[in-house]
């Protein structure tokens, strides 16, 4: 593939890929949509809109062709990722808890008619969130640019962007920002250990999860998913204030750990895919 029609076909994904994040939200907005709701919701219209363009304009239009394809190893990649994630998550403030550095508020923080309901309809909100987001970070676009430019060239700036993108998230700081880019360092560390989607999406969700779970905040957002806070007797480095846990220190030595253990625990893929082979 030259770089004309790389550059187009890359060039094609981003620019649909911002026109959806820019305008599903209005769209939710307008129904009456709460801004987490909208966040993830419009990710995940957007990376799929993307990718279905994308790949039945360049490729076959199949799943496969941005990463989504099932094999025999998918179940088990998706479950991997969904227990590393909520491990490391639940790791970092288990020990907060043990140590006393944080304490669980069991006022609840709003009356719910419906609790569980409530909290089934969140988890998949955070799901679609996740899947939304590897779609736009790592699907097609990304894909093409790791077989083309090679994979520490595309993951280390597309990991940039994607911190980039969280720095409008509610009480945003510069600690979360660079945290979150080392996640989507690692997210597409994952993608490249396994070339499927499912391994990061795993990843995504457990820690998006498992977080807000324990009562504490998500990239700056309060959801109250158990109706219960985690509050913080030490100080921002090791809590990350009002951005949650995700601008502490905690999450950066969370993130260090998962790129070990997925170096360590997760093989190479087989083979790598042929792009050329799979255009029309």
């Amino acid at each position: 593939m030259n770089k004309i029609e790389l550059a187009s076909r890359v060039g094609l994904f981003v620019l649909l890929g911002w026109l959806g994040v820019v305008s599903f939200p209005v769209l939710a907005q307008a129904v009456g949509a709460g801004l987490l709701v909208t966040s993830a919701l419009s990710s995940f219209a957007a990376g799929a809109i993307a990718n279905a363009v994308a790949v039945r304009t360049f490729e076959r239009g199949r799943l496969s062709d941005f990463g989504l394809g099932w094999s025999s190893a998918s179940g088990a990649q998706l479950l991997v990722g969904l227990g590393l994630g909520a491990a490391a998550a639940s790791t970092i403030l288990g020990l907060s808890l043990l140590t006393h550095a944080a304490s669980i508020d069991r006022t609840p923080l709003a009356a719910a008619p419906h609790p569980i309901i409530a909290l089934v309809l969140m988890t998949f909100v955070l799901l679609f969130g996740a899947a939304g987001e590897e779609m736009l970070f790592h699907g097609y676009a990304f894909q093409l640019l790791v077989r083309s430019a090679g994979a520490f060239a595309t993951i280390l700036p597309v990991g940039v962007i994607f911190g980039l993108a969280h720095v409008n998230n509610q009480n945003a700081t510069a600690f979360g920002a660079a945290n979150t880019a080392a996640w989507g360092i690692l997210l597409g560390f994952a993608y490249w250990r396994t070339e499927a989607l499912w391994l990061p999406i795993g990843l995504h969700f457990g820690w998006n999860v498992a977080l807000p779970l324990f009562g504490a905040k998500l990239s700056g957002f309060t959801m109250g998913l158990t109706g219960y806070a985690l509050h913080w007797s030490v100080g921002s480095l090791w809590s990350g204030g009002d951005y949650g846990p995700e601008g502490s220190l905690s999450t950066t030595l969370a993130v260090i750990a998962l790129f070990w253990v997925v170096a360590k625990a997760v093989p190479v893929a087989a083979a790598p895919i042929d792009a050329e082979s799979s255009r029309k």
